[in-house]
């Protein structure tokens, strides 16, 4: 593979500068682009159940790999801290991710802290959670109870054999919807469906996942395969678009635009003519929305990537552990975000094979999709 894979141990990351005058927060920070800073997203484990192709392949992800050691983890205690510093800044939607969260011992006990935290204004949070669904069944009603407010469930295929194919680890569709329907039991929702489409993989259930979808309380959502690390050997031959995925639906059962729910929602709305319910496409590769994007992205190890295909992150652990202030870490997040600059998609749109090939990218699995 011409491209260097970017393992867990290779992550280097500059420890996050403290600047010599501290600063309150103020709830209203933005970036060099005039982005806010609205939702953090929180890797809780770097490990997953599935080998998923295009995220985890089982050639690279195999028994012999080094996964982080549990002391390198944040803690629960350390996460909720984090937390509260970007809820100053003005986050008010958090997302726990992977690898798969479901994995981490204990996860709704953390559910449980970040719950308790309110924004300035005094309002709770937007609790979220995504996860490939297979332990969702034990756990949905735990996480309900703890405060989790819904769920994002990835599911590639509504066809056993292909699913089984694309999870490489055998695992089947009934037990994924099994996890769904417990989910929307334990009133965790509106519950949206991630399927990742893959040309010449799985794009033959495009429409069978949106007849089984239609008329039901959850959202599927089609998301373009994108080029985040480098183990997955993208090429963009293989990224079906949006556009494509619109039109393939909308010969069976016509789709019409819905307007956003709010500023830098990373899917574009459709819903069905017939009033059987809405899909979402996220388009990143052929319709890039880095242009309102306000999400940031805290690894299992603490640090902190400020966009989905970066190269380097910033070391926000090593001031947790050296024992700096709130008023220390929250200064630094401020002096760090206010010079972002990340559009990535953009720039890949206008030049997406010589990006593709000359970056060093970050794995999803790592600081999570």
């Amino acid at each position: 593979m011409a491209e260097k894979i970017i393992l867990l141990g290779d992550a280097r990351s500059p420890s996050l500068p403290v600047p010599g005058t501290l600063e309150a927060p103020t709830g209203l920070l933005s970036d060099a682009l005039a982005r806010p800073l609205h939702d953090l997203r929180i890797s809780v484990t770097d490990r997953c159940n599935f080998r998923c192709v295009y995220c985890m392949p089982k050639e690279v992800f195999d028994k012999d790999y080094a996964y982080l050691p549990h002391s390198a983890l944040l803690s629960f205690e350390e996460i909720t801290r984090v937390a509260a510093l970007f809820i100053a800044h003005g986050v008010e939607k958090i997302r726990l991710t992977g690898g798969e969260p479901l994995l981490r011992k204990n996860i709704e006990g953390l559910v449980a802290g970040l719950r308790a935290l309110r924004t300035p204004s005094g309002r709770p949070l937007d609790l979220t959670l995504t996860t490939n669904g297979s332990l969702l069944a034990r756990k949905a009603r735990a996480l309900k109870d703890a405060g989790l407010d819904r769920v994002t469930v990835s599911l590639d295929a509504i066809d056993d054999t292909t699913f089984r194919r694309m999870n490489d680890v055998d695992f089947s569709v009934e037990d994924v919807l099994g996890g769904i329907a417990a989910a929307h039991d334990a009133g965790l929702g509106p519950i949206k469906v991630n399927m990742v489409v893959k040309r010449g993989m799985n794009d033959d259930q495009i429409l069978p996942m949106a007849r089984h979808f239609k008329n039901t309380p959850y959202i599927l959502r089609f998301i373009e395969y994108m080029d985040v690390g480098a183990s997955n050997g993208w090429n963009m031959d293989e990224v079906v678009p949006s556009g494509e995925v619109v039109r393939r639906i909308s010969a069976e059962m016509p789709l019409e635009p819905v307007d956003p729910n709010y500023t830098g929602e990373t899917a574009a709305r459709w819903r069905y003519a017939d009033g059987g319910g809405e899909v979402g496409m996220i388009s990143s590769v052929t319709q890039a929305f880095c242009q309102d994007c306000s999400r940031i992205r805290l690894s299992t190890e603490g640090k902190l990537f400020t966009c989905l295909f970066a190269t380097r992150g910033h070391d926000l652990r090593a001031l947790l552990r050296e024992g700096r202030s709130d008023a220390e870490m929250s200064s630094a997040i401020a002096h760090m975000w206010r010079k972002r600059a990340d559009r990535y998609s953009e720039t890949r749109t206008i030049n997406t094979a010589g990006l593709a090939r000359g970056t060093r990218r970050i794995e999803m699995s790592y600081i999570g999709g």
